[in-house]
C-alpha cells in the first residue's frame, strides 16, 4: 500500500494524475520547452559576460553546436528508430521528460561560467572568480 501511494504521489507532481496521455504529452513538451529557453537564456547571458574574449566565444559556440549533436545522438541511443507504435503513446512524454533532463545536465555546467569559480582555484580556466 506505501508503494501504491508513492507512486501516485509521484504521478502527481509529475501532473500526471487525472490526464490523459494527450495531456500528459503536451505538459511534458511544454516543461522542456521552458527548461530550454532557460538554457538559451544562460548561453546568451555568457555570450554577453564573456564578449571581450573572443577565443572563449568561439569555443563556447563550437562547444554548444558539439553539445547539441551529442544531446541528439542521446536521444537516439535510448530510443532507437522503431515502428510507429514500438514504444506506445507514452513515447513523445518519455522523449521531452529525457530532453529536459539533459538540457537540465547542460544548463549546470554553463551556469559555471556566470556564477563564476572559487577564488584562487588554479583551475578554473576561463571561469571568472
Amino acid at each position: 500500500m506505501k508503494y501504491i501511494l508513492i507512486i501516485v504521489l509521484g504521478l502527481a507532481s509529475y501532473g500526471c494524475f487525472a490526464q490523459t496521455q494527450t495531456e500528459m504529452n503536451q505538459e511534458a513538451w511544454d516543461s522542456y520547452r521552458k527548461v530550454d529557453s532557460t538554457l538559451n537564456k544562460i548561453y546568451y547571458q555568457i555570450l554577453e559576460v564573456y564578449k571581450a574574449d573572443t577565443v572563449f566565444i568561439q569555443n563556447l559556440k563550437a562547444a554548444q553546436r558539439i553539445w547539441i549533436k551529442f544531446r541528439d545522438a542521446e536521444l537516439a541511443m535510448k530510443y532507437p528508430e522503431r515502428g510507429p507504435a514500438y514504444y506506445g503513446t507514452i513515447h513523445p512524454l518519455c522523449v521531452a521528460m529525457y530532453l529536459e533532463q539533459l538540457t537540465q545536465e547542460r544548463i549546470k555546467t554553463l551556469k559555471a561560467w556566470l556564477e563564476g569559480g572559487l577564488d584562487g582555484d588554479a583551475c578554473n580556466g576561463s571561469i571568472k572568480f
